[in-house]
């Protein structure tokens, strides 16, 4: 019995005329968040990172050469507020992980580009982070694993594309 067994018994005693299944489903999967988030927090801890500042320079680093995209590219990729973009650029632009520099195509705009100390950074942290991942989830076996993942996807892409339409 886990934690969110002895909730759903609760309100199974209080309220029997609900139907608390699904929070079963939500309160394991927030509960799981928050184990996995912490996790991987103290992987970035290591590198000087947190998930705002990582998810930055990761999606610099995926983006590939020449590792710089438009703030608004970011905010997408991120999806994040433009003010919260642009606070998480001076930051890593202040710890000279990043630089602004303008945008060949259109000098009136600039691109947010990994410095080589943010590359070499990133690059340590990702491998880091993918070990942590890992780690995380071994208690699943490779079956499990690709059970649940392909459950995920079909739960996640139900709220995507209903997102879509908003």
């Amino acid at each position: 019995m886990d934690h969110v067994d002895r909730i759903l018994a609760q309100w199974r005693r209080e309220r029997p005329d609900l139907d608390v299944g699904p929070m079963g489903l939500i309160g394991r999967t927030k509960r799981l968040a928050l184990f996995l988030n912490r996790g991987m927090e103290k992987t970035w801890a290591d590198y000087g990172l947190n998930d705002a500042s990582f998810d930055v320079l990761a999606t610099l680093r995926r983006s590939g050469p020449p590792f710089r995209l438009s703030p608004g590219a970011l905010m997408a990729s991120t999806m994040v507020t433009s003010g919260t973009m642009t606070n998480r650029i001076d930051q890593l632009e202040k710890a000279g992980l990043v630089e602004r520099i303008r945008n060949p195509d259109d000098g009136r705009s600039f691109l947010i580009a990994l410095t080589d100390k943010g590359f070499d950074l990133i690059d340590a942290a990702v491998a880091a982070h993918v070990r942590t991942q890992a780690e995380l989830v071994a208690g699943l076996s490779e079956d499990e694993r690709r059970r649940l993942n392909a459950l995920l996807k079909t739960f996640l892409t139900g709220f995507e594309e209903a997102d879509k339409g908003v």
